[in-house]
């Protein structure tokens, strides 16, 4: 596999990746505190471990679908991206949680939030964090995202359904 350079130098994807995670992150200090610590590790953790599982399963070959960063071959600034993911995970059960998104108000909040993340994923494609290669579009983005979305939030619904019930009936 041959290594593809896009760019030198530290610029406008590495400032957009630093940009991206100190707006997310810094607001978590100042909006009131919904979730216990192992709340906040597990959905800041989820978000990467799904960034990092399917970024780089149709990242390397058979697939080949797009590069990360600066160039083909992983960089360190590449591992330290993938915590832009880690308030996003964050801030969607956040929103579940405060704007009560349960039964079937839960379908348009997984649209939205997958709307959102292809928002996202072209700003990135747009500051040259992604590049697309072999017939890759943005939109083949959206089943990922629903999907992942989806995964998530059943994982932290049954991970914290006694917390959550105990919340909103003691």
């Amino acid at each position: 596999m041959e290594n593809i350079i896009y760019d030198t130098g530290f610029n406008g994807n590495e400032w957009f990746v630093l940009g991206i995670i100190t707006a997310a992150l810094i607001p978590i200090w100042f909006f009131p505190r919904r979730f216990s610590p192992l709340q906040i590790t597990f959905n800041m953790l989820i978000g990467i471990a799904f960034g990092l599982i399917f970024d780089h399963t149709i990242e390397i070959p058979p697939f080949d679908l797009y590069d990360l960063g600066d160039q083909t071959k992983f960089q360190l600034f590449d591992l330290f991206s993938y915590t832009m993911y880690a308030p996003f995970g964050y801030w969607y059960i956040y929103g579940y949680e405060r704007l009560r998104m349960y039964e079937w108000m839960t379908i348009p909040y997984i649209l939205f939030w997958a709307g959102l993340s292809l928002c996202f994923e072209w700003l990135g494609v747009y500051a040259g964090v992604f590049h697309y290669k072999n017939g890759y579009q943005l939109i083949y983005s959206l089943p990922v995202y629903l999907i992942l979305l989806s995964i998530h939030l059943m994982m932290y619904r049954h991970a914290f359904a006694y917390t959550r019930w105990r919340k909103s009936h003691g």
